[in-house]
């Protein structure tokens, strides 16, 4: 049987404005891996993040509570194998590789936050989704997982959801980011000119 070679929905980018106040970037490679466990088992001790809140491992991994009893772990691109290795299967436990059935962007910088909030109708801001903060959400009519995770000292999330939406969840926060400067390339905006 020959491997698939999985491609990510999105083959631009990444894009900035430029000022730098807005980078959007594909994030589909990130390796993601779901968790689910019952709180008494020692995946969940081991996990030992909390539902709606995010940390990072001693690998660098990003470990967030996704939901109740279910954690989802990113990290570099290839490490799925690894990843799992790491998450004890004892009793009610459940590990499963995502990487190649969420697509997943990244944007960052002082106007990501304006932009994002274009099109959701979530708060962003600082006090309620501060850095670490893991949530779910609408996004450009997508339901998508979200996780601030701030990058040198610098306003970021990253956003996942089901692969077959990523191209358009790409275009449309592309699309809001248009007002603080990026530069969308031909065939990638939201609205034919």
């Amino acid at each position: 049987m020959s491997e698939t070679t999985m491609q990510s929905p999105v083959d631009v980018g990444p894009l900035s404005a430029s000022d730098g106040s807005v980078t959007l970037a594909d994030a589909y490679a990130t390796t993601k891996v779901q968790v689910r466990a019952g709180a008494d088992t020692d995946a969940a001790a081991a996990l030992g993040v909390s539902y709606g809140s995010s940390t990072r491992s001693a690998d660098g991994d990003l470990v967030c509570g996704t939901r109740p009893d279910e954690w989802t772990i990113y990290g570099d691109p290839g490490r799925s194998d690894a990843i799992a290795a790491t998450v004890p299967t004892e009793g009610f436990v459940t590990v499963i590789d995502l990487t190649h059935g969420r697509a997943m962007l990244r944007i960052s910088g002082s106007n990501a936050t304006a932009a994002l909030s274009k099109i959701c109708n979530l708060d962003l801001s600082d006090e309620l989704t501060p850095n670490g903060a893991v949530f779910s959400g609408s996004l450009g009519s997508v339901s998508c997982d979200w996780v601030r995770d701030d990058q040198g000292g610098e306003t970021s999330f990253l956003v996942s959801c089901e692969r077959s939406f990523g191209r358009f969840l790409f275009i449309a926060v592309a699309d809001a980011c248009t007002e603080f400067g990026l530069s969308v390339p031909h065939g990638w905006e939201l609205h034919a000119h």
